[in-house]
């Protein structure tokens, strides 16, 4: 029987500068827990006549694919603000599967086993963090939001040691690359301008060919990431979703989410939001992604200034001309994404008040950030007796005579919020739970879960226990190393 992996492997063909060779560890008793069917079809894969425990082979590694190259990936990163040499300590790329010979996406083992890079890692992963990469990773594709994607979770058969000892796993993660801010850090510390412009190369080949002939490749990429980055940072502030670890080496250049470990998603409304456990300072909080998004960048800029321009003193202007453009572009599109959520069309001076007042309402009465735009759409919800306070009801009248200067009928207001507002999120206290059940063998949570994130901008039925907001205000999440 034919999967129908198509490998071709380009980044394995870089100088040894870049990767190790290196393949999984094996392990000794895996089993699948979850396989991604639609993913698998849009891959062009067909894994509908193999075997369970074939496949728990192929997912744990024990078998390897035809045409794969394993190889873990070196990378730098700025980790809580701390420049580091990392790489990939505990993941390899299986290589470059190919989709209609055109579309290209990296498949990677996460939690496979130690490599060069690993430190004093042991290079393993434990079942619960990879479920919640899964689940939370396939919701934000399900939102509409540039990610990597989950293919399968595999049980490993062997403890891992972490606070306790836990159930070891390994995620089978697809992305358009791994290619991070990070990476070029890591080639930019090695002082080979050969190895970097090699880097710059690739990059563009592969995921911005429209500036393949620019007479400034550095300059004109930097401005693009940026862009992508901007679009995807003004995305997870729509959802309230909080990535949690946005050190450089989980900004992929491509723009892609990447690495779901202490994320969650906010409830009711504060823009100070943290919940990952080692955040202590609130450096990755909701409000701060946006800055955060800036300075990464600018690491970023720093790799590429002996491209940009022979004299560093230009190159190093023309590089801060594009970082201080960040904030233009960020505004930009956070406030025409905050006019989609409201159903505005057009600009009014006024647009920008009109928002930040409601933002302001909302974290002073602890409202529900995902609910109070379904109460907006004429959407049901529990617990709406909030809605009743009189300063809503005069923001609410402000809101209702903007929407009477649409240059769209209401009609058209409420398609464009439905459009953008989300029915339903990953609610943390759900995935919690979801992962509960998973650890004890029951996948049935999990999977009535995702079942509700085909169409999370849609009203389902049985979806109001996916609405409520959690009780708990000291939901912490955790790396999972």
């Amino acid at each position: 029987m034919t999967i129908g992996w198509h490998f071709d492997n380009t980044y394995s063909k870089l100088s040894n500068t870049f990767k190790e060779e290196v393949k999984p560890t094996p392990v000794h008793n895996p089993e699948l827990v979850v396989l991604n069917d639609q993913l698998a079809k849009d891959l062009n894969l067909d894994f509908s006549k193999i075997e369970k425990k074939d496949l728990s082979q192929i997912f744990s590694g024990n078998t390897l694919p035809k045409g794969s190259t394993t190889i873990a990936q070196a990378y730098a990163g700025h980790q809580f603000g701390h420049f580091t040499m990392l790489g990939d300590g505990r993941a390899v790329l299986l290589g470059e599967h190919l989709v209609n010979n055109t579309n290209r996406y990296d498949v990677q083992f996460k939690g496979s086993g130690r490599t060069s890079f690993s430190r004093s890692g042991d290079g393993r992963a434990v079942l619960g963090p990879m479920l919640r990469e899964y689940i939370i990773s396939e919701a934000i594709h399900a939102l509409k939001i540039p990610t990597t994607r989950s293919l399968a979770v595999v049980k490993t058969g062997e403890k891992v040691v972490r606070e306790n000892l836990l159930p070891g796993a390994i995620l089978t993660r697809v992305a358009s690359s791994h290619i991070r801010v990070g990476t070029f850090q890591y080639i930019a510390a090695k002082q080979n301008i050969d190895d970097l412009n090699t880097l710059v190369d690739y990059t563009i080949n592969r995921h911005y060919p429209e500036i393949q002939s620019s007479k400034n490749k550095a300059l004109d990429l930097l401005n693009l990431v940026m862009e992508r980055q901007c679009k995807l940072v003004v995305n997870w502030m729509r959802v309230g979703f909080i990535h949690g670890v946005m050190n450089t080496d989980n900004m992929t250049i491509s723009g892609e989410t990447i690495d779901y470990g202490p994320c969650a998603f906010m409830d009711h409304y504060n823009p100070k939001t943290v919940f990952s456990s080692i955040d202590q300072l609130g450096r990755y909080s909701f409000s701060n992604q946006p800055p955060i998004t800036k300075w990464n960048l600018s690491r970023f800029a720093e790799c590429l200034i002996p491209l940009i321009d022979k004299n560093e003193d230009k190159a190093i202007q023309l590089a801060t001309e594009i970082i201080d453009n960040f904030q233009n572009i960020y505004e930009e599109k956070w406030l025409n994404m905050m006019r989609d959520k409201l159903g505005l069309f057009g600009k009014n001076k006024d647009d920008k008040k009109l928002i930040d007042d409601l933002l302001t309402w909302m974290e002073k009465n602890k409202a529900d950030y995902t609910n109070t735009f379904c109460y907006l759409m004429n959407i049901k919800i529990a617990n709406n007796s909030l809605y009743n306070d009189k300063d809503f009801i005069n923001w609410s009248n402000e809101w209702q005579n903007r929407i009477s200067i649409n240059d769209n009928s209401k009609e058209k207001s409420l398609e464009l919020m439905k459009e953008t507002n989300p029915v339903i999120i990953p609610r943390n206290h759900k995935v919690e739970e979801a992962l509960k059940a998973a650890n004890e063998n029951n996948l049935e949570v999990m999977n009535k879960m995702l079942s509700k994130f085909d169409n999370p901008y849609n009203e389902q039925k049985d979806i109001e226990d996916y609405q409520l907001p959690s009780l708990d205000d000291n939901y912490q999440t955790f790396c999972g190393t």
